[in-house]
């Protein structure tokens, strides 16, 4: 099972933008799709993007569409989420995680994945 990290949460000012990296190990992180969640207090766990183990293909929630783009390296078994135009509504604590089964398409429910990091915190203030 693939271990996961998470780095590169913080304080931005509406408009800004972050880049977050989850860095995997432990395991064939090439072979998961993967993807990254977010949870605000008080709300249940969501997905906002994510993609295939080969990248060429991404899947992005209607909310961040056309403001965060999901990428991974294969080599360096890393995968990030760049993060602009962030808004108060995307603070949340934000999660990487690893599809329970290896290649496949992109899936966004909680439960086909099956490897968490431990998640980082994101705050957008107005």
């Amino acid at each position: 099972q693939l271990q996961l990290v998470e780095s590169g949460g913080g304080l931005v000012q509406a408009g800004g933008s972050l880049r977050l990296s989850c860095a995997a190990s432990g395991g064939s992180f090439s072979s998961y799709p993967m993807g990254w969640f977010r949870q605000a207090p008080g709300k249940e766990r969501q997905f906002v993007a994510g993609l295939t183990s080969g990248g060429a293909s991404t899947y992005y929630t209607d909310s961040v569409k056309g403001r965060f783009t999901i990428s991974r390296d294969n080599a360096k078994n890393f995968v990030h989420l760049q993060m602009n135009s962030l808004k108060p509504e995307d603070t949340a604590v934000y999660y990487c995680a690893a599809d329970r089964r290896p290649y496949g398409s992109v899936r966004s429910s909680t439960a086909a994945f099956g490897s968490w990091g431990q998640g980082t915190q994101v705050t957008v203030s107005s």
